[in-house]
């Protein structure tokens, strides 16, 4: 993969209005990808917000594909001056955790566990480094449900006894969507076309 390069016009977000949550104060974000996330950290550059960056995504198969969706995330972070931690790539606890609902379609009870994992690993991470809110770049895809995304998130709260709040902001309004997409192709970031899981892969009629 090539050397990201700024676009002239990053920092031009049509998120003109972010109302931040009660106590917000610092935050950390789950990102699933580098195409998921430009929008959503230029947003934050435009509002002078610097969070701390999470890839905890356990679920992406195979290896390979693993290794480059965090090196385009990590190249981003940098470009940004973003602090970024990796968390444990452990596949085998993945497939632990949703034996029995490998035949679960998209969006079904597959994902609910897989979002609830990522996340409750994100809040511990939020917890670890003093943050007070958690999100994820999860919310940006049109080809997931958000309110899937949001239960799962506020689950993850729970599991750290609500000592770190989930900001369930929607990163699709305000014409988000349709500056990922400018985006991805301005940064020529990989571009992904399965969410992550082998599931996910073998079934990519949900995003038709």
């Amino acid at each position: 993969m090539t050397d990201l390069i700024l676009p002239e016009d990053f920092g031009d977000t049509p998120k003109k209005e972010l109302h931040l949550p009660d106590g917000f104060a610092s935050l950390v974000v789950h990102c699933c990808c580098a195409p998921c996330a430009g929008a959503m950290f230029e947003c934050f550059k435009a509002h002078n917000i610097k969070p701390f960056v999470f890839f905890f995504n356990p679920n992406i198969h195979p290896q390979d594909e693993y290794i480059k969706r965090r090196d385009e995330l990590l190249k981003l972070c940098s470009i940004l001056d973003f602090p970024v931690t990796v968390g444990d790539y452990e596949p085998r606890k993945w497939f632990d955790a949703v034996k029995g609902l490998e035949n679960e379609p998209e969006r079904g009870q597959r994902c609910s566990v897989c979002f609830t994992l990522r996340l409750s690993a994100t809040a511990l991470f939020a917890k670890e480094v003093g943050a007070t809110h958690f999100t994820t770049t999860l919310a940006t895809s049109r080809w997931k449900n958000k309110a899937q995304i949001d239960e799962a998130g506020f689950k993850a709260q729970v599991f750290v006894k609500n000592e770190v709040k989930y900001w369930p902001e929607d990163w699709r309004k305000k014409g988000m969507v349709t500056r990922r997409d400018a985006l991805v192709k301005k940064f020529n970031f990989y571009n992904q076309q399965y969410c992550g899981c082998v599931f996910s892969k073998e079934n990519t009629a949900y995003r038709k």
